[in-house]
């Protein structure tokens, strides 16, 4: 039996049973609820609350970074739903987890667009880059483990890289999720560069682990 014959045939069990597919798009969301749980509670322990969080602009900017973050996860979960299943990368376009990410990048322009030259570079790295470069992706391996325990235990996927990405960029969004509390750097452009950016990255470890870690 040829390899796609194979992918077909699991297929098409695993579409014969929709009791099994709702059990992994639930176990799925679980994890990935808990990884966020864990994220703040990390968060919480060792960088603690920004004082002012639900004060005036911090309050906003607090729901900017919630919204990109939750996008992006919500996104990545329903990608990684499709992708989990054997032959699910036919039935899912990878590049509407890309939107959010272009949809901030357009705002970060806008908003340097209208802020005098000389306020860019503050504005793009603000004071905690450092902390953020480091933070979201060590605090992602939590999330990580626990998606990729649950798709590789009740899921077959069989495109791993991108099923990996999914997983990464899922961890990300969680893990920039609970960061959100903490950052103190108010702009857009940061937001764009070092949230979106260090989730990105977390993709890209979950696309070079993906074949090693959810191999059958």
């Amino acid at each position: 039996m040829r390899t796609d014959e194979l992918i077909t045939l699991l297929g098409a069990s695993f579409e014969s049973e929709p009791a099994r597919n709702s059990r992994m798009t639930w176990r799925i969301g679980l994890a990935a609820a808990l990884g966020a749980a864990a994220a703040f509670c990390l968060i919480l322990l060792t960088l603690g609350a920004r004082p002012d969080l639900l004060q005036g602009q911090a309050l906003i900017f607090l729901l900017i970074k919630i919204g990109f973050a939750t996008t992006v996860g919500g996104l990545a979960l329903w990608c990684l739903g499709k992708l989990a299943r054997p032959g699910g990368e036919k039935k899912v376009h990878l590049g509407l987890a890309a939107l959010p990410f272009a949809g901030i990048v357009l705002l970060a322009a806008l908003s340097l667009a209208f802020a005098p030259p000389a306020h860019w570079h503050a504005m793009v790295t603000g004071q905690m880059w450092l902390e953020c470069l480091l933070s979201i992706p060590v605090i992602a391996i939590v999330p990580f483990a626990t998606l990729m325990w649950v798709v590789r235990r009740i899921g077959a996927p069989t495109d791993l890289v991108r099923t990996g990405a999914m997983v990464g960029l899922a961890a990300g969004a969680v893990s920039a999720l609970g960061y959100a509390v903490h950052c103190m750097d108010d702009t857009v452009p940061f937001i764009a560069l070092w949230h979106g950016g260090t989730i990105a990255l977390c993709t890209v470890a979950g696309a070079l682990l993906g074949p090693r870690l959810l191999r059958w």
